[in-house]
């Protein structure tokens, strides 16, 4: 036990240490408290009945899941245990005089704590989210036998929904139990200062005398239980931010008491029970004219000290005087009144990201400021702002960090309910305290700037009446923060909430407003690509019901293929099951020493269409903002891998995870080149307006010059660096606008040849790049040496029979091509295990030292000039073979996949394409590759090395 550190003038006590724990089937050990039972390895094997599964919910699942075998959904917990543990220890009381006595335990289960068997008063009673507070005041000095009660089956509580949500899912954070953070015995006078807290507020421009144009509203809080009363007690508040030194209330409490009709016993009794607590209220308070505000990238934060002079003559054995202290920030949040996101009355653009509590070696989240500092220096190395706490409330210690950088967070209760949110009362009853207590808890952070009542909540006609009154409760609690009855509530089907601040889903009924969706939906895959896609006409719609700040809900999700050398920093709570058994069936299938480029493809191509998702919602002015899911591997739920980072929120060792390359279009201000599409022929002109999206918080200002030059890739057939440019006249773009800057028209030369650009736009320091292709003309036709046939027929084996050359092109359907997978432009959305209705297919894998793409301009990986190309189809091979374009698989299957591959079969050679290019030959890409690839057929260089069947290649194409 840690004894002699102070806490002002009362004595605290840390708690650390050993501590004994007894499970309620026997088991007995011993841990380390702050901790969980993970942490002391303390607890029973992690088993296939405990993990997830998509229909689970639903209660469709149980007969499904085999209970002894690997968990191959998620990662595996070493240990793991649900239901009560008694954690007891012996611990000293020391005198504590006629001071008043309590234990603090910052973040834990369903907790009670009990002194030599008798259960303790709870002072507060602390959630999932906030921290636990009992009182021990009576208890004579001396040794107790302290036993505290940890239940992570939340008797008493809505456990489905807690268990579900990212406060308690063995997906995530774990279901842990135990103790975090601060564990520690202190004492504070009989009359005590519980809370200060502290509301900033922006006046309106017609009222007069207010310094910045902002005042604080303050509000102390007195602690409830004191045996003591009142009597001529003085409240003062002190703080630089204020115009003056000092404010005092000059009335007496005594006074105070009488006007508000409650609060602690009444004058000149002694009474015993336990009143309520008495805020009081110091409000329109002035600032000083300098005071700075609290802003993105700005962590300017001021203290406040209260004093609370009890008043009460030493004799008498009361009296005493009280302080708190507490940090707090000067900024405004809200609605701009156009339907925008504002800090400090400008437009701002969320760029978000759903922190869902990964955290692999613990189990749990970090309690110090420092590691958050850590964490959110991360995210903001990719461009982040704005940080979601899916389904859960990271600790104290997450929104001191995120102050002191200047950076925005959403906080959400414990609660994932997709059937019936609040339905009970036992649900509601629970939420609305953790609601009350995160909000009382958590009011001094400026970070702290929204909050939802959930993630995807579903609700019956009770629930959603009570969805309603908790939203009119915060509001009438806090009003400087925004509030919404859920994330992506009822999956935006219902349309927005009139009721809730902002509105935050996938989408609002009919109307979508973001590119992809499971089932691989979405405008990425189903629309032809170009850099001028918005959700203007999505937010037209959404205008005629709701008015509000409205911004998109996990958007991305493209997976990524596991990069193993993860599998070498897993020291802690958890066994990267799923991950080594993904290693084995990759080892299996020969693929482990090509893997890493497997990883580099997918990763780029995630990296690819993350950008479109960030632009168009950037480019559309009615958005507010996007969140992405995400940044971070999700280590469960099927194994959802979507991320620039690792689990351990390390960046993938890749050159596609380099943060500096997803910032380079996640970032505060960008110019836009709205072109209708990548691809052009030779002599054509690229048209596009160019556009400033500026969410700065100072102007942009210069010329807009425009370059336009080769682009460093894998193939190229043009040469040099630079074509054309130009400078135009001065611009300025004033934060929180779109600003037009004109229009590009561009003439496309490239001397004959197909080339792979780059057009690099810039004003001030705001500078995009943009690949774009131009093919030189052409009119493919197949040479006469090459027999092309749609179909493997006898006319076909008659061709290779004569030593003859076949470029066989099926049309790309299930019936030509019998053993093959529909593919799509994207990587798979989430994961196959959560959303099995999507074949697997995660993009092309090409070889660009093939000499097929001689005239063809390629990179190793899918790009936007492959887009038709990739929404065909692919075969699955008989056996692993060499191929030209691999579309590589899903770790769920793993099958060897081809686009493009050749082969020798019976005594000729045959060129296979899935593509279905003679379909789309009124795109140029398509026109070029068809000319590329007749050119290698008809030459020297068409000799396949690998060797196919008559029978195997009849079942891959149908004559």
């Amino acid at each position: 036990m840690e004894k002699g550190l102070w806490d002002g003038a009362y004595m605290r006590i840390l708690l650390n240490g050993k501590w004994h724990v007894v499970l309620e089937d026997g088991t007995t050990g011993q841990m380390d408290l702050p901790g969980t039972l993970d942490e002391n390895g303390i607890g029973h094997r992690d088993v296939g009945a405990n993990q997830w599964h998509p229909d689970a919910v639903l209660g469709n699942a149980a007969g499904e899941i085999d209970k002894d075998a690997p968990i191959a959904t998620r990662f595996t917990r070493r240990h793991t245990y649900e239901g009560e543990a008694r954690i007891s220890r012996k611990i000293t009381v020391p005198d504590y005089g006629t001071d008043r006595l309590f234990v603090l335990a910052e973040r834990a289960r369903a907790l009670r704590l009990l002194v030599d068997g008798e259960a303790c008063a709870v002072f507060r009673q602390g959630t999932l989210s906030t921290p636990y507070i009992f009182e021990l005041t009576g208890a004579a000095p001396g040794e107790h036998e302290f036993t505290f009660l940890s239940d992570n089956s939340y008797p008493g509580m809505p456990k489905a929904a807690i268990c579900y949500s990212s406060a308690a899912t063995d997906e995530t954070q774990t279901n842990w139990n135990g103790i975090l953070g601060e564990c520690s015995m202190y004492t504070r006078p009989q009359n005590f200062i519980d809370s200060l807290r502290v509301y900033p507020r922006a006046v309106k421009k017609e009222e007069k005398n207010k310094a910045g144009g902002y005042v604080l509203d303050v509000c102390v809080e007195l602690a409830p239980g004191a045996k003591k009363v009142y009597k001529d007690a003085k409240i003062i508040l002190q703080s630089e931010a204020l115009a003056v030194g000092e404010l005092e209330d000059t009335q007496t409490l005594t006074e105070i008491i009488s006007c508000s009709g409650e609060g602690l016993t009444e004058a000149g009794t002694d009474k015993e029970e336990n009143p309520k607590t008495m805020e009081i209220w110091f409000r329109d308070l002035p600032l000083r004219e300098n005071v700075k505000l609290w802003d993105e990238d700005e962590g300017n934060l001021y203290e406040m000290a209260v004093t609370l002079d009890n008043g009460i003559s030493a004799e008498d054995k009361g009296g005493s005087t009280a302080e708190c202290r507490i940090r707090f920030g000067i900024r405004s949040f809200g609605d701009n009144g156009s339907g925008r996101l504002a800090l400090n009355g400008r437009a701002i653009f969320l760029r978000g990201e759903a922190n869902c509590a990964e955290y692999p070696e613990t189990g749990h989240p970090p309690m110090t400021i420092p590691e958050w500092k850590e964490m959110l220096l991360k995210y903001r190395s990719y461009g982040i702002n704005f940080v979601r706490f899916h389904s859960h409330c990271e600790p104290e210690a997450a929104f001191a960090a995120a102050d002191e950088l200047g950076m925005l967070l959403q906080p959400e209760l414990s609660h994932w309910d997709p059937k019936d949110a609040f339905g009970t009362e036992e649900s509601y009853r629970y939420y609305r305290a953790e609601l009350v207590d995160l909000l009382k808890t958590y009011a001094n952070h400026p970070s702290f700037v929204m909050l939802t009542l959930g993630n995807e909540l579903q609700a019956q006609d009770e629930g959603r009446e009570r969805m309603r009154e908790l939203v009119r409760t915060a509001k009438r609690m806090d009003p400087t923060r925004l509030y919404a009855n859920g994330s992506n509530a009822f999956y935006g089907e219902e349309g927005c909430d009139p009721e809730s601040d902002f509105y935050t889903s996938q989408s609002c009924k009919d109307v979508v407003i973001r590119g992809t969706f499971s089932g691989m939906r979405g405008y990425l895959n189903e629309n032809y690509p170009s850099t001028d896609r918005t959700y203007d006409e999505a937010m037209a719609e959404i205008r005629k019901e709701y008015q509000k700040p409205v911004f998109s809900f996990e958007v991305g999700q493209f997976e990524v293929l596991p990069d193993f050398e993860e599998l070498e920093s897993f020291h802690g709570i958890s066994d990267p099951v799923n991950l080594k058994l993904i290693k084995k069936r990759v080892e299996e299938r020969g693929l482990l020493p090509t893997w890493e480029k497997y990883v580099e493809a997918t990763g780029e191509l995630s990296r690819l269409a993350y950008r479109e998702e960030i632009e168009a919602a950037m480019r559309t002015m009615e958005l507010s903002g996007i969140s992405l899911l995400g940044l971070q591997d999700f280590p469960g739920q099927g194994t959802a891998l979507v991320g620039m980072m690792n689990s351990h929120l390390e960046p993938k060792p890749y050159d596609f995870a380099r943060p500096e390359r997803f910032r380079e279009f996640f970032t505060e201000s960008r110019i836009f080149v709205k072109m209708p599409r990548y691809t052009y022929e030779e002599g054509e002109y690229l048209t596009a307006e160019v556009e400033v999206a500026n969410f700065g918080k100072e102007s942009i200002s210069g010329e807009l010059v425009w370059t336009l030059g080769y682009r460093d890739c894998a193939v190229n057939t043009g040469s040099g660096e630079f074509l054309c440019g130009r400078a135009d006249g001065q611009k300025n773009c004033p934060p929180g606008t779109y600003t037009s800057l004109g229009r590009l028209d561009i003439p496309l030369k490239v001397k004959g040849v197909s080339a792979a650009l780059i057009l690099t736009v810039s004003i001030g320091d705001c500078t995009s790049t943009y690949p774009v292709w131009v093919y030189k003309k052409t009119s493919p036709e197949c040479p006469k040496n090459v027999y092309e046939t749609r179909v493997f027929d006898e006319q076909t084996r008659a061709v290779l029979q004569n030593g003859g050359r076949v470029y066989l092109s099926p049309d790309a359907d299930k019936e030509s091509l019998p053993y093959s997978i529909k593919t799509q432009f994207t990587t798979d959305f989430w994961s196959v295990g959560t959303f099995a209705d999507q074949e697997g297919g995660m993009g092309q894998l090409i070889d660009t030292e093939h000499p097929i793409f001689k005239e063809f301009p390629t990179d190793f990986h899918t790009d936007w000039q492959w887009w038709i190309m990739t929404t065909k189809r692919a075969v699955i091979l008989p056996h692993p073979m060499k191929t030209i374009i691999t579309e590589m698989d899903s770790y769920a299957f793993l099958r060897p996949m081809a686009q493009m591959i050749e082969f020798r079969c019976l005594k000729g050679k045959v060129l296979l394409s899935t593509m279905e290019l003679h379909k789309s030959q009124q795109y140029p890409e398509v026109r070029a590759l068809q000319a590329s690839i007749y050119t290698y057929l008809s030459g020297e260089n068409f000799e396949p090395a690998e060797e196919i069947t008559e029978e195997e290649l009849s079942m891959l194409v149908r004559g």
